[in-house]
Formats: C-alpha cells, sequence, structure tokens
C-alpha cells in the first residue's frame, strides 16, 4: 500500500511533541510490514533512515505534491479537497460546533463519544524507544508530572499541592513551578534522552487533569516503566487507567489521599505487560490497517460528518 503523511513539523521530534511522536512511530512502523510511506513537511525532517520518503513542503498548496499513484492519504487535522481517498486522526478536542471528516477516528472511546463517533484507534508508543529497565520500588516518595506545567488544563496546581501536604517529592517534567519547598522539583522541557532516566527514579505519575483528556501520551509512558498514574476520571482515562495500572479520583481529597500511602502495592511487570498487550505501535499500526481497508473498499466510516457535542469550551475547567 502506497501511503502519505502531511505534517509540517519536524520529525523526530526531540522534545514535547505528542501528535508528532505518533505519527513518526505509525510510519515507521508501516514500513516494517512493508507498506510504501511518504512524509509531505518540512525539509529538515530525518525520516529517510527509517524508510520513509520525504517531499519537502514548499508552501500551503501540499496537495499538489501527491504522488499520483498515491492508495491513501492520513492527516492530523481535517482537510477538505483532497482528491484521494483519506483518514484523518483528531488528537485533541475540538470546540463547539465544529465538525470533521466522515474518514475521521479519534483516539479513544470516550474522546470519540464526545464528538458524535463511535471510532477510534488507541495511540501507541515504540516500545524500542521505551526498554522496560524498571528499578524495584517499594515505596511512594517520589512522583513525577510529564505535561505543559503552564497548561491549566494538565493541573499542576493540585499536584503540588498534595504533594506537599502529604510530604511527597514531585519532580516536574514539562516546565517550571517556582516555589521553596524542598518537595517540588523543576527540570524545564525534558529530552527524550534524559526522560526515561528520570522515569525510572520515580514511584508514580500525577495525572489529575481538568479537561475530557483525548488520550494522554504520557500516561502509557509511565506504563512503560511499571509506573501506576493516579488521575482524575476525566476523558480518557477510565479507559486507561483501570485498577492493576494506578488510581482514578472523582475528587481532590480522594487524590491527596491516594498519595498519602507509603507503601506500593502494584505490580511493575503487570503494568509494562498491558502497556505491551494495548498501547504498542504494533497494535496501533495492525487498527489504523483495517480502517484504511475500509476506506479504500469505498466504506466511509461516519454517515454523517461528527461533530462536538458539548457546548462548552474544551479548555474550561472540569470540577475536581
Amino acid at each position: 500500500m502506497k501511503i502519505v503523511f502531511e505534517h509540517n513539523g519536524i520529525l523526530p521530534v526531540l522534545k514535547y511533541g505528542g501528535t508528532e511522536r505518533i505519527i513518526y512511530w505509525l510510519m515507521k512502523e508501516l514500513v516494517k510490514l512493508g507498506h510504501q510511506v511518504t512524509l509531505i513537511g518540512s525539509a529538515e525532517s530525518q525520516v529517510q533512515s527509517i524508510g520513509v520518503k520525504l517531499i519537502p513542503r514548499i508552501d500551503h498548496e501540499w496537495t499538489k505534491l501527491i504522488p499520483k499513484d498515491t492508495d491513501l492519504v492520513h492527516t492530523f487535522y481535517s482537510h477538505e479537497g483532497i482528491e484521494f481517498p483519506h483518514l484523518v486522526t483528531i488528537e485533541g478536542n475540538g470546540q463547539p460546533g465544529e465538525t470533521f471528516s466522515e474518514n475521521t477516528v479519534f483516539v479513544s472511546r470516550k474522546h470519540a463519544e464526545i464528538h458524535g463517533s463511535d471510532q477510534f484507534v488507541y495511540n501507541g508508543i515504540d516500545l524500542d524507544e521505551y526498554p522496560f529497565i524498571r528499578t524495584p520500588r517499594k515505596s511512594f516518595q517520589q512522583f513525577l508530572f510529564l505535561a505543559k506545567a503552564r497548561w491549566k488544563v494538565k493541573n499542576l496546581k493540585d499536584c503540588v499541592r498534595a504533594c506537599k501536604k502529604n510530604h511527597k517529592h514531585l519532580h516536574i517534567a514539562g516546565g517550571r513551578e517556582w516555589t521553596l519547598s524542598r518537595y517540588i522539583h523543576s527540570y524545564g522541557m525534558v529530552e527524550q534522552s534524559k526522560k526515561l532516566p528520570l522515569m525510572n527514579q520515580m514511584d508514580g505519575l500525577l495525572w489529575p487533569v481538568r479537561w475530557h483528556e483525548p488520550f494522554g501520551i504520557a500516561v502509557i509512558e509511565a506504563f512503560s516503566q511499571g509506573l501506576p498514574v493516579f488521575s482524575s476520571g476525566h476523558g480518557s482515562l477510565k479507559e486507561l487507567v483501570t485498577p492493576e495500572c494506578g488510581i482514578v479520583c472523582e475528587t481532590y481529597e480522594e487524590f491527596e489521599q491516594a498519595l498519602s500511602g507509603s507503601e506500593n502495592p502494584f505490580d511493575a511487570r503487570a503494568i509494562r505487560n498491558r502497556l505491551e498487550q494495548e498501547f504498542s505501535t504494533i497494535v496501533m499500526t495492525q487498527k489504523y490497517l483495517q480502517y484504511y481497508e475500509k476506506i479504500l473498499s469505498g466504506e466511509a466510516l461516519h454517515k454523517k460528518r461528527p461533530a462536538v457535542i458539548s457546548p462548552r469550551s474544551p479548555e474550561e475547567l472540569l470540577p475536581f
């Protein structure tokens, strides 16, 4: 199959970039399976080493660069006027009233539901980039926050508050929190090469988001190292954070209480196993291939265009 992707950012990304990582890993896996993959994107992207052909994007008229023998185009935003079979993945939350292509998939069951759809593919990570190097840890003392710290929906504020209250250490990767507390440690934006060693020193990931989290790649990154996740129940999190993988908290009080314990009852190997079975690039790619086949057979994924159901802005803070 000849598949074309379009993304104007530089791939692979070194620091923050959830969507960029998914595109890169998906292309890499498709090549492994024998498909011919082309990226129309930044001339600075380095994708040839994974077997992907690069067509530098010169201007906004990138659709004119699509090779004539392309079977399918896969984008990560809605785009009108593509004259080839076309799949769209939406990684974020749409705005009230926004509509999407009939051939759109979302990244979790709940994410699809709030956009009036039931079509989704869970994100997956490249297991080669996340070897299981877990150092056994039996206590709860060191916690990780792995998100854009300045984005209020990610709720760093309650992570800091709960860790201070429980005298637990919070390590912030994704921004800085200016405080004199000896329990709060900020690292700014962390490169991938530094992320795994940091994660390996942690006892759990804190993810008490206050929006409908579409997926949460940091959650499965934590799973790769056997880290349990302490989350809110918004968006995809009740699908991802099952009892063997962490604790879903409905209120701040439950979250604070969850961090108060000293013993770690979670099995790191069991958490890693769930990642390998459900959230790898191999699993993700096989599901996308099923959607590709449907589209190439002439079947639309939706009878009508998916649309955001809620009248609220996706960044309006939900209760916690």
